[in-house]
């Protein structure tokens, strides 16, 4: 005969404390602020995957905002890398320029408007990550 065991049932999810509003408008905003910092190693894209993965799953505002920047960054690497090969027909050197431009100026205006509770979403951007 065998014998059931009865172990205590474990949580699906652990437990997550709960975010303040001020928490959520922070860690978005960090979002987009480490897209800004994390370029300086040519890695815009590492900031807000850092915040997917330490506090995205705490906050679904959060969570949105990460999504956007990390999506808007790895389309602007994707527009870059193009840009790049189109420099052999001498109209790359124009883009590059232009999508640094547009990059810095949205990138702080999506950290601006996260900071400060709002939704942002970035133009031209190819949703990769859902």
């Amino acid at each position: 005969m065998s014998e059931q065991q009865n172990y205590p049932s474990q949580p699906s999810q652990p437990y997550r404390s709960a975010m303040t509003p001020a928490d959520e408008r922070l860690w978005a905003g960090a979002a987009h602020w480490g897209a800004l910092v994390a370029s300086g190693i040519a890695l815009a894209f590492l900031g807000p995957f850092l915040v997917l993965l330490v506090k995205g799953d705490q906050s679904p505002f959060v969570r949105r905002q990460a999504v956007e920047s990390l999506n808007f960054q790895l389309s602007v690497l994707i527009y870059g890398l193009v840009s790049l090969v189109l420099c052999l027909l001498l109209i790359g050197f124009l883009l590059l320029i232009v999508l640094g431009v547009a990059w810095l100026v949205l990138t702080i205006v999506g950290a601006v408007k996260a900071s400060s509770g709002e939704d942002y979403r970035y133009p031209l951007t190819i949703r990769m990550v859902r």
